[in-house]
């Protein structure tokens, strides 16, 4: 049963069926287990100071506490030492990787799915990410042979309390030049301790706190990219009238940005809207910004018109962190809603995503929406989720259909039609194929979105 909770990115299941203690302790033995052999001959990654030492940080879930303190038991039993963060956001994790220079790190989480989910997220030296291609596939082969017990060996615990030196590296990326107001709906996860930590007792900031409650349960799910869970910080926002909304997911790591107006910001127009900013400094003149390959032609257009280098990659956390660290890139965003920083450990932050639109919009008397405004010049489907028994045959077939137009394959099919565009590529968790597509007019995307629907056959509502 342990192969089927092990992901392309990450460890995710549900509790206590799927995940439970057993289970935490066979992933923190088999990932020690993992780095101890990486270090002697292995490609893990560079020599760090605590090679015998792992970070596990945790979400505020109900049964993270225990299944944390599994997974460090296990960590011990391979002969490690474990470092203890306490209940963090995810990037969290990631600094604290790097801030202390140990062999890498977990965070006991799950995520934006619901209450009953649980999972692990790992990273190894210098936070550089853990998947399928890069560890985690002999983590599972490891786990699946193992059976909980006395191991005789027995490394160290410590707990530790990073916040402040974590909150001093955040806020160096805020920079306010006047006085804002901002709603912020933490969606009853790490956020609602992220937040105040870092945020509180900024002269120029006005918190307006919605969903801040870190019990275990959600009030609304917590994945922000679900329209439908935006309607909470929507109406909190009508009735504030603050400068600026956004709304995070369960481990904190992904938001969602609204304007004044409560008008969802697409992911990929803060990405635009960062990349500009970045590149208006001297120091960043000519520098390479990486964009996911669903995003909206303005992200490039935008980062040329900056004087930098748009360099478009595939989805998934693991490929754009590894590109980033490659190119030695300034930037990246995907349309998740996750943002990564060459100045964050080439590591994602949705902190540090937050401090950047806030400095920006500040720095402006006119409101974000203006600045969002001039890149809602195409329009978008958004993803769309179709049922498909063979995912292959299927993206063949849509080659064979548009081969006439310029086609790439650097992630499932992108098809470039001139002033319209799509992508479909295979969900990595599900039965389904994923389609983004783009076009200059309403009428166009219309008639092209039922012309694909008509060859995948129907879509099905939002899938995370």
């Amino acid at each position: 049963m342990i192969e089927r909770i092990f992901k392309a990115y990450d460890i995710r299941a549900t509790y206590p069926d799927m995940i439970n203690e057993d289970t935490a302790w066979k992933v923190g033995y088999a990932t020690a287990l993992l780095f101890q052999r990486s270090r002697g001959a292995m490609t893990i990654g560079p020599t760090v100071k605590m090679e015998d030492t792992i970070a596990v940080g945790r979400d505020m879930r109900a049964h993270s506490p225990s299944l944390s303190a599994a997974l460090s038991e296990g960590i011990r039993a391979a002969g490690m030492n474990v470092i203890e963060l306490g209940p963090v956001d995810t990037p969290f994790v990631y600094f604290a990787v790097n801030h202390l220079d140990c062999v890498g790190g977990i965070q006991v989480t799950g995520s934006h799915s619901p209450a009953q989910y649980a999972g692990f997220k790992l990273t190894g030296p210098r936070a550089k990410p853990i998947g399928n291609s890069s560890g985690l596939e002999d983590i599972r082969r490891i786990a699946s042979t193992l059976r909980v017990g006395k191991t005789g060996l027995r490394g160290s615990v410590q707990t530790m309390d990073l916040w402040s030196e974590y909150r001093r590296h955040v806020l160096q990326f805020l920079h306010l030049e006047r006085k804002l107001r901002v709603a912020v709906d933490a969606s009853n996860g790490m956020a609602g301790w992220m937040i105040p930590a870092i945020f509180d007792n900024i002269p120029e900031l006005e918190i307006i706190p919605l969903l801040f409650e870190t019990d275990g349960a959600f009030v609304h799910e917590p994945d922000p990219l679900n329209p439908a869970n935006l309607q909470m910080l929507r109406e909190k926002m009508a009735a504030t009238t603050p400068d600026l909304g956004v709304c995070f997911d369960g481990d904190a790591d992904r938001c969602v940005f609204m304007d004044e107006k409560g008008e969802a910001i697409g992911p990929d127009r803060i990405t635009a809207l960062i990349a500009k900013d970045l590149l208006s400094r001297p120091e960043n003149k000519g520098a390479a910004i990486i964009y996911d390959l669903r995003s909206s032609h303005v992200v490039p257009e935008e980062i040329a018109a900056a004087g930098g280098q748009a360099r478009r990659d595939r989805c998934g956390h693991t490929f754009i962190k590894r590109t980033l660290t490659d190119t030695e890139a300034l930037f990246a965003g995907e349309i998740t809603g996750r943002y990564y920083f060459r100045d964050n450990f080439n590591t994602d932050s949705a902190a540090i995503a937050f401090a950047q639109v806030l400095s920006i919009i500040s720095h402006q008397t006119l409101p974000i929406s203006a600045s969002i405004n001039p890149l809602n010049r195409y329009i978008q489907s958004g993803e769309l989720s179709f049922p498909t028994v063979d995912k292959d045959t299927r993206i063949r077939d849509l080659a064979d259909r548009y081969r006439k137009f310029e086609i790439d394959y650097l992630d499932g099919i992108t098809v470039d039609c001139g002033d319209w565009w799509f992508n479909v590529r295979k969900s990595n968790s599900r039965p389904v194929l994923r389609l983004n597509m783009e076009c200059a007019t309403a009428e166009m995307l219309a008639e092209k979105l039922a012309e694909l629907k008509a060859f995948l056959g129907p879509d099905v509502a939002y899938l995370a």
